[in-house]
């Protein structure tokens, strides 16, 4: 069946700003809770939703004040701050990438926050490009549940099987997997080590993901 859409994870696939997104969590929550935090916290948030590092927190340090919500704003407020000073890094070919398959539908699949979302997007120059974008408040499950990529395959109006999914980690990849998608895993952001043997073929960069790779799949 040919590839009708590709689904894009964002941090770790088509930018590196999990280490901003850390330094923006550890200033909101040393501003706003007097909580300071070490790199393993920093650390833990490579390639893990949301919903997984507000509860990784609590457990850590017991039940914050702010709600998850709460708690994403801040960090989204701090973060447009960080980017500004560190700037953000587009991983190897991600743009090339998307310019060479404009002609497909494209969404973004994330366990980001929106606001995080849109963010990035413009960091990457990429604002407008996806016709669907699904961040973590719009699904009730965060990966490795398929419900983001289902939601985006909805979107888009194409069935699941006719989706290629790129991502970075161990959790999307199970993620797209389990919504029945073909799935690329690239290694340039793979920052944390997670296991990529699941997907159905490893690209060191986008620069291999290329339109011959997408008739043969």
């Amino acid at each position: 069946m040919p590839i009708r859409a590709i689904l894009f994870d964002l941090d770790g696939t088509l930018l590196d700003s999990e280490r901003e997104s850390a330094e923006a969590m550890a200033r909101a929550l040393h501003v706003g809770l007097g909580v300071e935090i070490g790199q393993a916290e920093r650390d833990f948030i490579i390639g893990r939703s949301w919903v997984d590092i507000y509860d990784h927190l609590c457990a850590v340090h017991g039940p914050l004040a702010w709600s998850r919500a709460e708690l994403i704003a801040a960090t989204t407020a701090q973060r447009a701050s960080v980017f500004a000073e560190l700037g953000v890094t587009v991983l190897p070919g991600a743009q090339q990438a998307i310019a060479r398959f404009r002609h497909l539908p494209l969404g973004v699949v994330t366990g980001s926050s929106r606001a995080e979302a849109a963010q990035a997007l413009d960091a990457l120059g990429l604002g407008g490009v996806f016709r669907a974008v699904v961040a973590s408040e719009d699904v009730p499950r965060s990966k490795p549940a398929p419900d983001g990529y289902l939601a985006a395959a909805t979107a888009l109006g194409v069935a699941p099987s006719e989706c290629l999914v790129v991502e970075d980690s161990h959790a999307g990849i199970a993620a797209g997997l389990a919504a029945g998608a073909k799935v690329i895993a690239v290694q340039a952001g793979n920052f944390a080590g997670h296991d990529q043997s699941a997907a159905h073929h490893v690209l060191a960069t986008l620069d291999q993901l290329t339109v011959e790779l997408l008739r043969s799949l």
